[in-house]
Parts: structure tokens; C-alpha cells; sequence
């Protein structure tokens, strides 16, 4: 009996891990559209559209640079050279496995990868997770920068739905049953969370299915998955190192927030307003977290009401 049930075990697990393998494999499918630029032992895919002024876009916490894809059109069509990055350890970018991966070292990471593509003094914008990375940006390189724009950004650790920790998070970070679980039972169960995922991110809007492929294609891999929760578990310390200093930042800001966003981060718009006196709030009616993939129109207006920040 033992033997019967340490094979049918042994046999889950292999059917398991192959299951995922495959369709771990299927991204190999899908080239990167982009470029790519050595930042020191790694390399960050971005995609670059356009002439002008430097337009740079930083998605959230869960797929890639091309959540911005129609925004980057929009700019380009304005007149703008429009960048969009994969952040260390999602889509094509790669990712450090012995240094911390906070959104202050990425602001460093994405900071030498525009020095080394020559981009100079660009707007920068960033949208969920990505919003304490800007502005630790902003605080890191005040002089390097012509202003910021959040997107539905998280920039204080109260509020931040992890901000005491995230169970799945820590056991996937756990070494040898965080890779086991990532290897064997990440696209099963993870597809079942990613549906929840979506659904609450888009909502009031209606899911994109060619956003919901690329989410089981990417985010359901082990390195991307990994990234994600280990950026879960970094944003609520970093965000609390930096916040205090968030009223030094003096460069043109716009917040933008909608008014339907379940994430909290309404009223987080509201208190980075307060601390940053010389930034604009702008609160849409009607909609939620998914800004630049539901309304990209809208972050061009952003950009439209921070050039008139800059030249006041």
C-alpha cells in the first residue's frame, strides 16, 4: 500500500512538473518586440517608439513594459520618444538573484539604463506598485528628471494591501518549497488567482483577453511569479524609508487616480497630494486601476497637464 501511494505521489508530481514546463514554454513563442541594454550583469528589455521628448513608462506589479503599449502609440503619434521597460525579472528583462530588488535599487537599475541609451531629463511615469519607485527616482536624481506621473500608484505602506506581510508571498520565498510549489503547482492554482487578479484590477471596466493571455503566459512563469512576490514583500519597507522625505521633491508632479480603484490608492493620491503641495490630483470619475491599458487617452492628458506644470 505504501509503495501504490509513493508511486501515485511520485507520478502527481512528475505530471505536475512537466504540465508546467510546457506551458512555461510557450512565452519562447512570443519574441521580445523590443530592445535590449546591458545594465550592469543584467539586461532590461524596453521598447522605444518616436522622436522628441523622452516619455518613460514603468508598469506595475505584474506584467511588462507593454501594459503602456497603447499609450506608447498615442505618444509617439504627439510627437514624443516614448520608452516603456520591463522591470528586473518580468517579461524579457532579467533580474539580480543576489541583490536586493527593492523599488529603490530598481529606481537605480532604470536610471543607468537611460544614462546608457543617452535619454535625457525624460518624464517619468509610473503606475500601481511602480509609484514609490519613481519617486524614489525623483528623490535619487531631482536634477536628471523634468517631472513625474503616477498612475494609480502606491506610494505609502499604510493602505498598501501587503502592508503587514502576504502569506503567499513569504512561502514562495521560503528555499526549496517556494521553487517546488513554483515548478509543479504555479499554473493550476496560479490561474485561479490570476482570475481574481484581474478581475478586481480592471474592474469597472471589462478584462482585455489579449491581456489575460499574456497574464497566464507571464505572470504564471517562476522567475516573473517569484519577482512579483518578492517585490509584495519589498515595497511596504521601502516605501516607509522614503516617504517621510516625499515633501523635498520640487520637480512638476501630476497624480492621477480613478475614482473606482480597490486597491486603496485613492486615498494614498490624496495624501501625496497633501505632502507634495506643488503637484496636481487629478481623480477620474468612473474608473479603476488599469489606467494605461483601459485609458490611455488619459495618461496623454496627464502629460498635457505637466507640461503646463513645467512651463508656468
Amino acid at each position: 500500500m505504501l509503495i501504490t501511494v509513493v508511486s501515485v505521489i511520485i507520478i502527481l508530481v512528475a505530471t505536475l512538473y512537466f504540465y508546467n514546463q510546457h506551458k512555461f514554454k510557450k512565452v519562447l513563442l512570443f519574441p521580445p518586440k523590443g530592445n535590449f541594454v546591458n545594465v550592469g550583469d543584467i539586461k532590461l528589455h524596453y521598447i522605444s517608439k518616436g522622436d522628441g521628448k523622452p516619455l518613460v513608462f514603468i508598469h506595475g506589479g505584474i506584467l511588462t513594459g507593454n501594459d503602456f503599449e497603447k499609450v506608447i502609440d498615442l505618444a509617439a503619434a504627439q510627437g514624443y520618444h516614448a520608452i516603456s521597460f520591463d522591470r528586473p525579472g518580468y517579461g524579457y528583462s532579467q533580474r539580480y538573484k543576489d541583490k536586493k530588488m527593492t523599488p529603490i535599487e530598481q529606481a537605480v537599475l532604470i536610471h543607468d539604463a537611460l544614462t546608457q541609451l543617452d535619454v535625457q531629463k525624460p518624464i517619468i511615469a509610473g503606475h500601481s506598485w511602480s509609484g514609490t519607485m519613481i519617486l524614489a527616482y525623483a528623490l535619487l536624481y531631482p536634477d536628471e528628471i523634468s517631472g513625474i506621473i503616477t498612475l494609480s500608484a502606491a506610494a505609502y505602506k499604510e493602505g498598501y494591501p501587503a502592508a503587514n506581510g502576504d502569506a503567499i508571498s513569504t512561502i514562495i520565498s521560503i528555499p526549496i518549497i517556494g521553487d517546488f510549489i513554483l515548478n509543479t503547482l504555479l499554473f493550476p492554482l496560479g490561474k485561479i488567482m490570476a482570475e481574481g487578479m484581474l478581475k478586481a484590477t480592471f474592474n469597472p471596466d471589462p478584462i482585455s483577453p489579449a491581456y489575460r493571455e499574456d497574464t497566464f503566459l507571464f505572470w504564471l512563469r517562476p522567475g516573473q511569479f517569484k519577482a512579483n512576490r518578492e517585490d509584495v514583500l519589498a515595497f511596504a519597507p521601502a516605501a516607509e524609508e522614503i516617504h517621510c522625505r516625499y515633501k523635498q521633491i520640487k520637480v512638476p508632479m501630476v497624480i492621477v487616480v480613478g475614482e473606482k480603484d480597490p486597491f486603496g490608492v485613492v486615498e494614498q493620491a490624496h495624501r501625496l497630494n497633501r505632502d507634495i503641495p506643488e503637484s496636481k490630483l487629478i481623480v477620474i470619475p468612473h474608473i479603476g486601476h488599469m489606467i494605461p491599458q483601459c485609458h490611455p487617452h488619459r495618461v496623454m492628458e496627464a502629460v498635457y497637464e505637466l507640461n503646463f506644470l513645467m512651463h508656468k
